[in-house]
């Protein structure tokens, strides 16, 4: 279970970080869109496991990857954005919001 403070900065780093990506998104994911979906911190705030959903998207592995090579160039970004707020950036690892697709493929399931 989440603490009060671990909620705020989960809100205040999902906030931030979609208008970062909004600003590098030509760069990581050319032609799609990148959507933050959440963000879970660690409880020493270390960590911060951020959520994405790629959209149009082929080889989302590939782009994964690519979106993970760029997180230090992202996290240095964040930290300008909330360096009055947040003492020290936590590390971000990004993961694949796949919760979408899952939906579309029960959809899919329910209707044939």
């Amino acid at each position: 279970m989440d603490g009060l403070r671990q909620n705020k900065v989960n809100s205040l780093l999902q906030e931030e970080l979609a208008w970062v990506i909004q600003q590098e998104g030509r760069e990581l994911l050319p032609g799609g869109m990148i959507t933050v979906t959440g963000v879970r911190v660690s409880p020493d705030l270390g960590i911060a496991k951020v959520y994405v959903s790629l959209f149009p998207v082929k080889d989302k592995a590939k782009a994964m990857e690519h979106i993970r090579s760029r997180a230090p160039h992202l996290r240095g970004m964040l930290g300008r954005r909330v360096g009055k707020q947040m003492r020290v950036m936590p590390e971000l690892h990004f993961y694949l919001d796949d919760s979408l697709d899952r939906a579309e493929e029960i959809d899919e399931l329910l209707k044939g």
